[in-house]
C-alpha cells in the first residue's frame, strides 16, 4: 500500500472520497445547486439568495465565479441559529456542531454532517503513505466544543485504536493572555495530564499544537520515543523555521512529525513530503471541496502570482457548508504543485497582522 501511495496520493484520496475527482468547476455548479435549491439548501443561504444580486445557481458556473460573493462576515457564525446553517437536505441526519478556539473573538459554529468523515479519510491516508496507520492515540487537543479531539476520536475508530484524551480548553489560556494574567500554570495543567498518560499508557501517536509540543518535550525527562511514540501530528498554530529546527534536531529523533495548517472552518491542509534540498513545509488543502487562495491584502478579489506572499483567502464547499470567501486570520506563500498533490500550495504561514486594524490582533495561545 504504501509505495502506491507514494506514488498516487491524492490518487487514493480520490478513491475513498470520490467527490475529490469531480472536476472543480462542475463541483461548484453542483454546489450553488445543492446550497440554494429550496430542496436541498440551509434556511441561511435560500434566504439569502434573493438578496445577492446575481444567481448563484444559474451565474455561479467556475470557481473563479465565486467572486461574485462579497467576503463573507465571521459574525454570521457567532450568532446566526445554527439550526439555519443545516442544509434541508440533511433534515433527521446525525451531526455534530462544533466551535472555533476564539482565536480572533467569540466563537463561531458550524454543523458537521460530512466534512469530518471525509477530513478522516484524508489524513488516515497521508498516515498510511508513511506507515503509521494503526495503534492508540494520546489527544493533547481541545476538547469539549471543538473538532479537533472529535476528529482524532473518528480516526481511531477507522482501526479500533484507542484515544486518551486530556481536559483542555483553549478559550482559557487566551483569556488569560488578554487580561494579561500568567497562562504557564494552565499550560503546566496540561502537560502534568499528558505526561501521566505518557508514563501509564502506550501511545503510537501523539496528537497536538506545535506550541504544546514545544513545551511538552521540554518538560520530559527523555526522548519521546522512548514512551513508544512513533509520529507526533500536530495542527493549529504556526511554528516558525527556528522552532522546527529546534524540535526535530533536539527532541524527535526517532519520531516522524507530520503537521497540518487548518482550523474548524477551514479543515486540514494536508503537509507533503518536502522535496529533495527543500525541508520547507508546504500544506495543500485538497480540492474542489475547499480552495486556498493567496490574495493582495489590499484587494482580495486579486490574487497573487505562484512564489508570491499575501493573505490566505478560504473557499469552502462541502455540502454542509459553504462559505464562499473568508479572510484569514494567515499571510502564506504560495507554491507550485507537489507529485501527491496536483493543485497549488502554502508555505512559510504566519499570523496576519495590520497595525491599523485592532482586529487583525489575534490571540493565538496554544492553538
Amino acid at each position: 500500500m504504501s509505495s502506491l501511495l507514494s506514488q498516487d496520493v491524492f490518487g487514493e484520496m480520490c478513491r475513498r472520497v470520490p467527490e475529490l475527482a469531480v472536476d472543480p468547476d462542475e463541483w461548484v455548479r453542483m454546489m450553488m445547486r445543492w446550497h440554494f435549491s429550496d430542496d436541498t439548501g440551509s434556511q441561511y443561504w435560500v434566504q439569502r439568495r434573493r438578496g445577492l444580486g446575481f444567481d448563484p445557481i444559474g451565474d455561479v458556473r467556475r470557481v473563479d465565479d465565486l467572486l461574485l460573493f462579497d467576503l463573507f462576515d465571521k459574525e454570521v457564525l457567532r450568532s446566526i441559529d445554527v439550526v439555519e446553517l443545516v442544509p434541508k437536505a440533511f433534515d433527521g441526519k446525525p451531526r455534530r456542531i462544533f466551535e472555533t478556539g476564539g482565536t480572533s473573538g467569540p466563537p463561531c459554529r458550524v454543523v458537521d454532517v460530512t466534512m469530518g468523515t471525509y477530513n478522516v479519510a484524508l489524513y488516515r491516508v497521508m498516515l498510511e503513505v508513511r506507515g503509521l496507520e494503526g495503534g492508540d492515540i494520546l489527544a493533547m487537543t481541545p476538547s469539549g466544543p471543538h473538532a479537533y479531539g472529535t476528529f482524532v476520536g473518528r480516526l481511531a475508530d477507522t482501526w479500533g485504536g484507542n484515544v486518551c484524551y486530556i481536559d483542555f480548553d483553549p478559550r482559557w489560556i487566551k483569556e488569560l493572555i488578554r487580561e494579561g494574567r500568567d497562562a504557564d500554570p494552565y499550560v503546566d495543567h496540561l502537560l502534568r495530564q499528558t505526561i501521566e498518560l505518557l508514563h501509564s499508557q502506550k501511545p503510537a501517536l501523539l496528537f497536538t499544537t506545535s506550541k504544546l509540543l514545544i513545551a511538552l518535550v521540554a518538560a520530559l525527562d527523555r526522548p519521546l520515543s522512548s514512551y513508544g511514540i512513533k509520529a507526533v501530528c500536530t495542527g493549529g498554530t504556526s511554528c516558525s523555521s527556528e522552532e522546527q529546527r529546534y524540535l526535530r534536531e533536539n527532541f524527535l529523533q526517532e519520531v516522524q512529525w507530520i503537521d497540518t495548517y487548518g482550523n474548524t472552518l477551514m479543515g486540514h491542509a494536508l503537509q507533503a513530503d518536502p522535496r529533495p534540498g527543500d525541508r520547507r513545509r508546504a500544506y495543500y488543502l485538497p480540492s474542489p471541496q475547499a480552495f486556498i487562495k493567496i490574495v493582495d491584502p489590499e484587494n482580495w478579489r486579486s490574487e497573487r502570482d505562484l512564489g508570491a506572499c499575501g493573505r490566505v483567502l478560504l473557499q469552502t464547499l462541502h455540502r454542509d457548508l459553504f462559505i464562499p470567501n473568508l479572510l484569514e486570520r494567515d499571510v502564506a506563500k504560495s507554491v507550485a504543485p507537489h507529485p501527491w498533490f496536483p493543485f497549488r500550495g502554502v508555505a512559510d504561514v504566519g499570523p496576519y497582522t495590520n497595525v491599523n486594524d485592532e482586529r487583525s490582533r489575534n490571540v493565538e495561545g496554544v492553538y
